[in-house]
């Protein structure tokens, strides 16, 4: 039987690809038996959904959020000129 360490590298292997079949079965044991495994599993993919939600949250922000302020880029080109010629 594989340990705890081994099945939260499955675990989270499996997140990105389907394991064969008898890694599957192992895993599948392990997590009827293991009650921190099957915790950690379930934050796992917790994580990669809250992961998903927040990378399409991005996507939806229209580009003209993701700018300056009007004058912000002026503003801090004369503060590093400035900082650059105290230097």
């Amino acid at each position: 039987m594989l340990s705890c360490k081994e099945i939260s590298k499955l675990v989270s292997e499996s997140l990105d690809r389907k394991l064969p079949l008898p890694l599957r079965m192992e895993v599948r044991l392990h997590l009827m038996m293991c009650h921190l495994c099957r915790t950690y599993r379930k934050q796992s993919l917790l994580l990669r959904k809250l992961l998903r939600l927040h990378d399409a949250s991005l996507t939806e922000t229209p580009t003209s959020e993701m700018f300056l302020p009007e004058g912000a880029s002026t503003r801090i080109k004369k503060a590093l000129t400035k900082a650059s010629d105290q230097a």
